[in-house]
């Protein structure tokens, strides 16, 4: 018994970090790695619901994404989706932080409050957006035609040609201050020799923020860009949400088609296929971002 107690504390107490990790390794065998597995298996089987088994098929879900129109629709969506919220949240993103990088009275309240929609769970701010673009009682549906900007026969989530502007309208409200705060941090970490050097030279301010301030961010702007970008891409609840990937296919994302397929029309081993198509696609655009932007993890 003492040799047990003195193991346990040694281990304890010892230069060992295995004790320390442990948790950690079990969460991420269980919680990844586990299902990781288990989903490249799934790939290579189908559930059979008449015998109610899940079947090997080889290739076939591999094979049938090539034939599956829907499939390139939706990777079509949401590579725009992803390019078109990465541009307008980081260029918002840098415009607020800018503005709100101020010691005065006041700008520390409104640093707070952009915290506040982060706190939202996604499916909620997808259905406050779902009401605020109604077409008969929706405040921004009564807002752009008023002004002649939307016709009222045409609603913004039931257009093909809008449903996703609407989709993305919900995404940036709840996001870009995300990228507010992490632009902010970096700004309030850049050096200020620079800034005096440039004033005292009499450079102009857009001078100063295109020749100081985006070199000098470059890192953080990648490393907010990376984090984003890696978060649109499986993005789903406001889809889900707001059009179920309607009309037509025009919001179909690579998550909500594999949803679907995975629990709507059952099959388990197509959607499987789905989702590690998606991944894979995210560590190539990731590694490759990585690799040109020069970011160390």
């Amino acid at each position: 018994m003492t040799a047990r107690a003195n193991r346990l504390r040694w281990l304890v107490s010892g230069e060992s970090a295995f004790p320390w990790l442990a948790p950690l390794i079990a969460m991420l065998v269980v919680f990844t790695i586990y299902p990781l597995v288990y989903n490249v298996w799934l790939s290579f089987h189908e559930y059979a619901p008449f015998k109610r088994r899940v079947e090997p098929v080889g290739l076939d879900n591999w094979s049938a994404l090539l034939s599956d129109d829907r499939f390139w629709d939706s990777i079509s969506v949401t590579f725009t989706y992803f390019s078109a919220m990465l541009i307008v949240q980081v260029v918002l993103g840098m415009a607020i932080a800018l503005l709100l990088d101020s010691e005065q009275r006041g700008f520390g309240l409104l640093r707070a409050l952009l915290t506040l929609t982060l706190v939202i769970p996604p499916a909620i701010t997808g259905m406050m957006f779902l009401l605020i673009e109604d077409p008969e009682f929706g405040v921004l549906t009564w807002i752009l035609e008023r002004v002649g900007i939307l016709d009222g026969t045409n609603p913004i989530l039931a257009t093909g040609s809008t449903a996703l502007l609407g989709v993305m309208l919900a995404d940036v409200w709840q996001w870009t201050p995300f990228m507010v705060l992490i632009f902010m941090a970096g700004l309030r970490s850049l050096p200020s020799e620079p800034y005096e050097a440039a004033m005292l030279d009499g450079a102009t301010s857009w001078q100063t923020f295109r020749r100081i301030t985006l070199p000098l961010m470059g890192k953080v702007i990648a490393v907010a860009v990376l984090i984003r970008g890696i978060d649109l891409f499986r993005i789903f609840d406001y889809m889900f949400v707001m059009t179920s990937g309607g009309p037509g296919t025009s919001t179909y994302t690579l998550s909500l088609y594999a949803w679907q397929q995975t629990f709507s029309f059952i099959k388990w081993g197509y959607g499987a296929t789905i989702s590690l198509v998606s991944l894979i696609l995210i560590l190539i655009i990731a590694n490759l971002f990585i690799l040109v932007s020069k970011v160390r993890w």
